[in-house]
């Protein structure tokens, strides 16, 4: 005859097994030196881009006399000229930093554990490579993801706005159009046809010389764009899959596609996005399918949509297209 079998105890006094999660401790120390490294490249080309703007040359001017793309030597010549890149600095850091402090802060709302923004100092045309945050912890629902995801782009696009407004109020008339360097997205003409007074009010637009500020206006827009781009880990991305995750992949293959004849026609970098969506463009965040995200949310992606047409150029560069810098090493110029 068998043992009789214990009753099983209730589910509160089963043995189960708990597990504490403790967050990385903060390096504040790498996210100050990586902001002050920042400021400073941007001070930097802020500097250049005022200069230029007051003796009436080409943002980015290539001339024999012009400045370098990054004058380290001549702002060492005299540390006050510094003081110039003040307006750009700021405007672009800021744009920068309402992005990311986006993502940040509905992270903490949601209790994600996610870093202070990084930013990336380089001697590049902007004098920076952007910010990111780091997300370090599980995300518990599409909507949180949602949230997340779209908050970044917003809050950079609400700041760029009034900053662009008063970057084209404070631009002059005086460009010529073979200077032109950058393409311009939907949203630069509206605010340029909006503008009720200023320099780049009285010439038509491929005419105006853009004040720095404007030019960093035009730089958050840009970034609002490539983030956007719907599908990888991208902001755009972690919208598709909060909306409909059955269609990520295949969205971000069909971005994928996109990029590849917009970089061959139109800019080259869009050949590199292509390469990071299609490294990253199968994966997608750990977030539970259910429940499925409410129709307030779904009606608000349509406001991302609506951002991307607005900041989004097919040709952010003169002459970079994948055909442009092919003829030019084949027929270069005299």
């Amino acid at each position: 005859m068998s043992e009789p079998t214990p009753p099983l105890a209730p589910p509160e006094f089963l043995p189960h097994e708990v597990y504490i999660i403790t967050p990385p401790q903060r390096r504040y120390w790498v996210h100050a030196l990586l902001l002050l490294a920042t400021i400073f490249t941007t001070l930097v080309i802020g500097a250049r881009l005022e200069n230029n703007f007051l003796t009436n040359q080409p943002a980015f001017s290539v001339a024999e006399d012009a400045l370098p793309i990054f004058p380290l030597s001549w702002i060492m010549q005299q540390p006050a000229r510094l003081l110039w890149g003040i307006p750009f600095s700021l405007t672009l850091m800021g744009i920068l930093l309402a992005h990311e402090m986006g993502h940040y802060l509905y992270c903490k709302k949601y209790d994600v554990y996610a870093t202070l923004p990084y930013f990336i100092p380089a001697p590049t045309l902007i004098g920076t490579l952007g910010a990111f945050i780091r997300i370090q912890s599980p995300i518990r629902s599409r909507a949180a993801l949602f949230d997340i995801g779209i908050a970044g782009p917003i809050a950079g696009f609400v700041v760029a706005v009034p900053v662009t407004i008063v970057g084209l109020v404070l631009s002059k008339g005086g460009a010529s159009p073979n200077d032109a360097f950058f393409g311009f997205p939907l949203i630069f003409r509206l605010l340029h046809a909006l503008v009720p007074f200023g320099g780049a009010k009285s010439v038509p637009f491929e005419q105006v010389l853009l004040h720095p500020i404007a030019i960093a206006g035009w730089v958050g827009m840009f970034a609002t764009s490539l983030n956007l781009l719907p599908g990888g880990q991208l902001d755009g991305g972690h919208i598709v899959f909060s909306v409909a995750p059955k269609m990520h992949k295949l969205i971000s293959r069909g971005a994928i596609a996109i990029l590849v004849p917009l970089g061959i026609f139109y800019w080259v970098g869009w050949l590199v996005w292509g390469v990071l969506l299609f490294l990253s463009g199968l994966r997608h965040p750990n977030v539970p399918l259910w429940p499925e995200l409410d129709a307030k949310r779904r009606k608000l992606a349509l406001v991302a949509v609506a951002l991307l047409a607005l900041t989004l150029v097919l040709a952010p560069f003169k002459g970079g297209s994948l055909v442009d810098i092919i003829l030019g090493i084949i027929y270069p110029q005299s």
